[in-house]
């Protein structure tokens, strides 16, 4: 009978020195905000991250952008690492993208975007993930995480700007947002193997400037203004794409961020009567909604992407 215990204790020793060395959060359980414009710093926004543990909701710094940036960026997420679209940087639309890595937020450059945006969305699973390019535009952009490899998906239905999304391991469903001058209750539904475009149920209300979080089952859009800013919220069940309502929001508000775990989502919201720090927290099964640790500075107009199990929704 081969003696193996030398060889465990090595290991144990091994993974001793290892969460010496890298004290972070169990992967699963942690998600980094691009915080967008803060007042003060118009026009050009802020490099500043925010990282969310969501068991106790606390915040810390995140590894702070290559560009400050505003005005509707998009993140999507894997297990272990985040792609943002920084949107508008100054003046400029751009096409760049950074890569945070959770472990230790490190932010260095993914590739770029086939056309410069903002106002964008984007959804993602363990391997892919699908970026909507905002203004007036059907261009959606697809990124394989691990090389950062940058194609093109199907197109939208419509052109549109200023929506959401939110993804299972094989759906992404996003929120339209703006279409021909009108808030939308569009909704576009992509598989991620094949990128198939189809329609899905529509929102509960037209709504714009909105931010998303899911889980392996159900997302929760923050419909942010639907003629003024708005505490509703709609509820998506990947399955047959069924809406239904989920407990509203806090304050009324718009140009949020959302990032989500397998059962926890939580939502910046953005711009409510000022700059906001406010978080609200919800939990998908009863879609719950309770307030998370604020924000470190008041910003609105960010992402987010996490570390959960689905990936991750601007």
């Amino acid at each position: 009978m081969p003696n193996y215990s030398g060889s465990w204790n090595l290991v144990q020793q091994m993974q001793a020195v290892a969460a010496s060395n890298w004290p972070n959060p169990t992967p699963g359980t942690f998600a980094i905000f691009a915080l967008g414009r803060v007042s003060g710093t118009s026009p050009y926004g802020t490099t500043t991250r925010d990282k969310y543990t969501y068991s106790g909701c606390t915040v810390s710094s995140g590894a702070s952008s290559s560009l400050a940036s505003f005005q509707s960026g998009a993140a999507a997420g894997t297990s272990s690492v985040g792609i943002f679209a920084i949107g508008l940087s100054g003046c400029c639309v751009l096409t760049t993208r950074d890569k945070v890595n959770y472990a230790y937020n490190t932010n260095s450059s993914a590739t770029s975007s086939t056309a410069g945006t903002y106002y964008g969305s984007a959804a993602g699973n363990s391997t892919v993930g699908i970026f909507a390019l905002g203004c007036n535009s059907t261009t959606r952009n697809k990124y394989t995480y691990s090389g950062c490899v940058n194609a093109t998906a199907t197109s939208a239905t419509n052109a549109s700007w200023q929506g959401a999304a939110a993804g299972t391991s094989t759906v992404g469903i996003f929120a339209l947002g703006v279409v021909s001058g009108s808030a939308s209750t569009t909704r576009n539904k992509y598989t991620y193997s094949g990128d198939v475009n189809a329609s899905t149920t529509g929102s509960c209300v037209g709504g714009k400037y909105q931010s998303a979080t899911g889980n392996s089952t159900v997302g929760i859009f923050a419909l942010g203004n639907t003629g003024s800013a708005s505490t509703t919220r709609c509820k998506y069940t990947y399955s047959g794409d069924t809406n239904a309502s989920a407990t509203a929001a806090t304050n009324a508000s718009y140009a949020g961020s959302a990032a989500g775990n397998a059962c926890v989502g939580i939502f910046a919201l953005g711009f409510t009567t000022t700059y906001s720090t406010i978080r609200n927290k919800y939990t998908y099964s009863g879609c719950t909604n309770a307030s998370a640790t604020a924000a470190t500075v008041a910003s609105y107009a960010g992402a987010a992407a996490s570390n959960g199990t689905t990936g991750v929704n601007v």
